[in-house]
């Protein structure tokens, strides 16, 4: 069999655009479509904790009050479970923040190292369930952030490398994942045809990034780019823009020719995902770039280039200026904590409600986007929250956590669900890897699965 740039060299800069349009390939590539939409993970982490008194609620089951840390979330209240009660134990009496991270989705112990020698203590779940079924879908997962990752060791804190805190994904206990924090390049992820490595730089314009760019732009087009060039510079305006469309029809044809050679199983949504290729470079603000990153997440999903996602919205110790909030004049860490002083409580509590309300825009992406017999997130299960309960006093009991969406049916949101106390946050773990079609006996410290979920 001819490879795909082989058949696309022989195709060369000959093969007519309408040709290209009529859809010769078929709509799914050849590749075989799922006769239902799969089931998506996403794992979604807030730094610093939240002020416990404007998260917990009063009530029970369906019949809760609505406390101003979900207020945001209210007329969404049907498609969420509030999960209370559940914690990792290997995080007591250590750091307050670095630490907390890796074990968020692993329950493992982290060691105190020089940065090195990285122990986060275990696998993180995303990537327990990745490594089982990952090969069902272009990319086995993919990690999303913000924030560079940070180097060094927090001598104030403990002595840990503030690496730990850098990313929520661990492929084993010494491996972390590389989160994508360039828009761009972790749109092109769900579309390049080669592998690469993640480019996580703090500079979107470093040498890393733009060779990354450049790679990724590249494909088999590029073996008749030559001859294309003289073309384009020959014709009219007229005929250039319409090269530029042809081009974009060969690498069209190029992804779908490559999914044709992959012997997967996927589920094809009809109509196409309203979200353009971001421009290069990171966006302006911090509440674009948050959006943006939501929605590529989402994009993946809809397209099924994974069905296991995670994103950090900051880490372990976020400084993330919330200026451009109304009434807060400081950074997140900073007024985390607050010592109890109201006015400085006020906008720490501020910057909470902005996270719950991006939640709630993603959910309410979700729940519009029509699928199968549902919607994309009546199939998928997001979970939300942090490595802290409170974060003015590092608490580690009762981690503020909600789970959306409906799990392909396993799930019955719209409840608050009060395990108890000092339930292992692991037992939730194995009970998601059960629904995500990865079985085994245990999880981290887990002591089996959560009752109740659906």
């Amino acid at each position: 069999m001819q490879s795909r740039r082989n058949i696309l060299r022989g195709l060369g800069v000959a093969m007519a655009t309408p040709w290209l349009e009529s859809g010769a390939f078929g709509a799914t590539g050849g590749v075989e479509r799922l006769a239902a939409p799969p089931l998506r993970l996403a794992c979604i982490f807030m730094p610093n904790g939240v002020w416990p008194d404007h998260w917990t609620p009063a009530g029970d089951g369906e019949d809760y009050e609505i406390t101003p840390h979900l207020k945001p979330l209210e007329g969404l209240r049907s498609e969420f479970l509030l999960l209370e009660n559940l914690w990792n134990k290997n995080t007591v009496g250590r750091n307050g923040h670095w630490p907390k991270v890796p074990a968020w989705l692993s329950g493992g112990f982290v060691e105190r190292t020089t940065g090195g020698d990285l122990d986060s203590g275990g696998t993180t779940v995303d990537q327990a369930i990745a490594q089982k079924i990952g090969h069902e879908t272009p990319l086995p997962s993919l990690e999303l952030g913000i924030d560079a990752p940070r180097t060094g060791i927090d001598t104030a804190g403990g002595g840990f490398p503030r690496a730990l805190g850098s990313f929520l994904s661990w492929a084993d206990p010494k491996t972390p994942v590389a989160k994508e924090i360039v828009p761009q390049l972790a749109f092109d992820r769900l579309f390049r045809n080669k592998k690469r490595p993640v480019v996580s730089g703090a500079d979107p314009k470093s040498p890393e990034v733009l060779a990354s760019l450049q790679r990724d732009d590249s494909s088999v087009l590029d073996a008749v780019l030559e001859q294309a060039k003289s073309l384009r510079a020959k014709g009219s305006k007229t005929d250039q823009a319409r090269l530029d469309e042809y081009f974009e029809s060969v690498r069209s044809v190029e992804r779908r020719l490559e999914a044709s050679m992959k012997p997967q199983k996927r589920w094809i949504n009809d109509g196409k995902y309203p979200l353009d290729r971001p421009v290069a470079g990171t966006p302006a603000t911090h509440a674009e770039h948050v959006r943006l990153m939501l929605d590529i997440m989402v994009l993946a999903f809809w397209t099924d280039s994974t069905r296991v996602a995670t994103m950090m919205m900051g880490d372990a110790q976020s400084s993330q200026d919330y200026g451009f909030l109304p009434g807060v004049k400081g950074n997140f860490h900073g007024l985390s904590h607050h010592r109890d002083i109201p006015e400085t409580r006020a906008q720490y509590q501020a910057i909470i409600n902005w996270h719950t309300t991006q939640i709630a825009w993603l959910l309410e992406k979700m729940k519009n986007l029509k699928e199968g017999d549902g919607s994309l997130l009546d199939h998928s299960m997001i979970l939300f929250g942090s490595s802290l309960n409170c974060g003015n006093r590092h608490l580690e009991e009762n981690l503020p956590l909600l789970l959306a969406g409906r799990g392909n049916g396993t799930l019955r949101p719209g409840r608050r669900v009060r395990f108890e106390k000092k339930t292992p946050f692991c037992n939730l773990h194995l009970s998601l890897m059960e629904r995500m079609g990865v079985k085994q006996e245990s999880f981290g410290d887990s002591t089996g699965t959560l009752p109740g979920l659906g």
